[in-house]
């Protein structure tokens, strides 16, 4: 933002009223142009963290001893074809727990991008807020705002 003197106010008078008309349109904003923080922003809790992504080899581990079982009772051996089947269904978990990992960090790095977009806009919307009121005054002051 530029000031020009338009009534060929002095460096110093300008001066003063600069600092006049920034604790003025502080006052009336509520925003310190100097001290501009975004607004909080809500952070997910730990528990739905800690809760995402879990039980997949336990799952897969039953899946597959069931199929296991079926497939190895049309051979002859269930038992053995449920062995085969849960080993099979662990691994097939574990594939499908870092999958579910990789998509929830993916995920969560786009919330934070969007949480700090979100942050700027804010920031700017604060400082043009201000600037419309430190402009008004001075130009009340007899100055140029640009």
């Amino acid at each position: 933002m530029f000031v020009f003197p338009a009534k060929n106010q002095t460096a110093t008078q300008q001066s003063s009223d600069e600092a006049a008309c920034y604790g003025w349109a502080k006052s009336q904003t509520g925003i310190d142009p100097m001290n501009i923080k975004p607004p909080e922003a809500s952070q997910p809790s730990q528990q739905q963290a800690a809760s995402s992504g879990g039980g997949e080899r336990a799952r897969g581990a039953v899946g597959g001893a069931a199929l296991g079982a079926a497939g190895g009772a049309i051979g002859g051996n269930a038992g053995k074809g449920a062995a085969i089947g849960a080993a099979t269904g662990v691994v097939a978990g574990g594939v499908a727990k870092r999958r579910g990992q990789k998509e929830a960090a993916a995920e969560q790095q786009q919330q934070a991008a969007a949480a700090d977009q979100q942050a700027q806009a804010a920031i700017a919307q604060q400082k043009a807020t201000y600037n419309k009121a430190f402009s008004a005054c001075m130009e009340g002051k007899g100055y140029t705002v640009k």
